[in-house]
């Protein structure tokens, strides 16, 4: 017995069969990728929050507060790392900030001056040290990721993105 081939035979029964294919995965593969890219702005966005903190405590930590260099205040040198932290300078006027919505409202700062009880001669287990600490985000006033697809990613309150350095013994 001999097989007669008929062309297009098979052809005509799978003809659309791409097209439900690929109906049934897009929608998977668009959500997937939508909360990937989504959820790499939320760590982008964090990672800003973590730098902008470092470098405003690293400023902070410099400084001599109890007895500022002449020209300076206590008060000014505050003002000046929550604008490091804000927009990384110390005058934000022509500045965006560094991470989209964020505020001077968000910023805390304590130093071994505003912040004595705390930091001012904290025992260490090899004597004592004076501590300065930049927070963004604490109490009610958190940083709010907003995201662009909520219906994937829902938007996110994070949690307060602080550091804590050892201060200036000038």
């Amino acid at each position: 017995m001999t097989m007669i081939f008929k062309p297009g035979l098979n052809i005509a029964r799978q003809r659309g069969a791409a097209a439900v294919e690929m109906a049934i995965i897009i929608v998977p593969m668009v959500t997937l990728c939508f909360g990937i890219t989504e959820l790499g702005r939320a760590l982008y966005q964090y990672n800003g929050l973590v730098k902008a903190t470092r470098g405003a405590a690293r400023y902070l930590s410099q400084q001599n507060l109890a007895s500022p260099a002449a020209g300076q205040t206590a008060d000014g040198i505050r003002t000046n790392a929550r604008s490091l932290a804000l927009c990384g300078a110390f005058d934000c006027a022509s500045r965006p900030p560094l991470v989209t919505n964020l505020t001077i409202a968000m910023i805390s700062v304590c130093d071994p001056v505003s912040c004595a009880a705390t930091h001012a001669n904290v025992s260490t287990g090899e004597g004592t040290t004076s501590l300065v600490s930049v927070v963004i985000g604490s109490g009610d006033n958190r940083f709010a990721f907003t995201s662009l697809v909520p219906l994937i990613i829902p938007s996110i309150n994070f949690g307060p993105v602080g550091i804590t350095m050892a201060a200036s013994t000038n």
